[in-house]
């Protein structure tokens, strides 16, 4: 009997305790409401402005910022990761009210917007996503997957199914190079006569895109096209080409006004265009509902589609936006 009533004792106090462990593990995966640190300071950091699309995207956000009440602070880390942390401390320094942050890495990106999250600063990404969820608030995306499909299926088009091409990649570090060189060979690789000869890192530069462009064309004469990872290098591409005297089918995403005149000149194919304006506006928007309720509406991972760029469109593209 003394016995029964010992481990009748024990089991409820193991019960009592595991009840208390789950409870608590429940607490701490709830998610933390971040108020910001105190300011009325908005953080907008971005890669180079000399690349147009960082550009709009940072235009396009400070000024709704702006328009929302909030005093601005737009910088660029240049796609540099230790830079990028500085600009993070820099932040949580000033106390930033919110940071909005085109990254520059999935993985490396992770520390910095956990500083911001463990000071009570909510992080906003756009354009590029990062290795994990749950400390920042929100990550909008272009559907960059979406898009390149897209741009691959004219590409196959205007190749008719044949011929050499070669791929000029973006940032290894950037997932956005990956998953848009995925989707251009799920649809490209189904083709067995197109026959890609040479893979290229540039960089998301356009100088970089227009020297490799000039090696691949020396050592592949009978090329017939490029898939580029973005319009920077895909306008770097074109320039090499008509430096050689070629015309080459050339596709990339992105939705720059230079592809657009590319495009529009015979120069270029098509691009896939990335909402670069409206992504940066719906993220300022997002950071002010969450300031002021502590909730978006929104899921954390939000896609935006892209939108295909042919010379049948490319008169409307203005600033990675179309018009009606």
């Amino acid at each position: 009997m003394k016995f029964s009533k010992f481990f009748t004792a024990v089991a409820m106090c193991c019960a009592v305790g595991s009840f208390a462990t789950t409870s608590f593990a429940a607490d701490e995966a709830a998610p933390k409401r971040l108020t910001g640190g105190g300011s009325n300071i908005m953080y907008i950091i971005t890669p180079s402005h000399s690349n147009p699309f960082f550009k709009t995207e940072a235009e396009v956000a400070a000024a709704t910022a702006k328009e929302l009440g909030y005093e601005v602070k737009t910088v660029s880390h240049d796609d540099s990761p230790v830079k990028q942390s500085e600009l993070f401390e820099t932040a949580i320094s000033d106390r930033a009210a919110a940071i909005i942050c085109d990254n520059a890495g999935a993985d490396a990106t992770v520390a910095a917007v956990q500083r911001a999250y463990d000071n009570n600063i909510p992080t906003f990404l756009i354009d590029r996503e990062i290795n994990e969820q749950g400390i920042a608030i929100a990550q909008i995306v272009a559907n960059n997957y979406q898009g390149a499909k897209e741009a691959a299926e004219v590409f196959v088009e205007v190749m008719e199914e044949e011929g050499e091409y070669a791929e000029l990649f973006g940032i290894d570090s950037d997932t956005n190079a990956q998953t848009r060189s995925t989707a251009f060979h799920e649809v490209i690789d189904q083709y067995p006569d197109m026959k890609l000869v040479a893979v290229q890192t540039a960089n998301w530069d356009q100088n970089l895109a227009y020297q490799k462009t000039e090696t691949i064309l020396q050592s592949f004469p009978n090329l017939k096209g490029i898939i580029s990872g973005n319009d920077n290098m895909a306008v770097g591409a074109a320039a090499a080409a008509k430096a050689a005297g070629k015309t080459l089918h050339i596709i990339a995403v992105d939705g720059s006004n230079d592809a657009r005149d590319e495009i529009l000149a015979g120069n270029m194919t098509a691009t896939a265009m990335q909402p670069a304006a409206l992504i940066a506006e719906m993220a300022v928007r997002q950071a002010d509902q969450y300031l002021k309720t502590g909730s978006t509406g929104k899921p954390e991972k939000q896609l935006i589609d892209c939108e295909l760029i042919t010379v049948d469109n490319a008169k409307k593209l203005n600033n990675f936006a179309l018009s009606e």
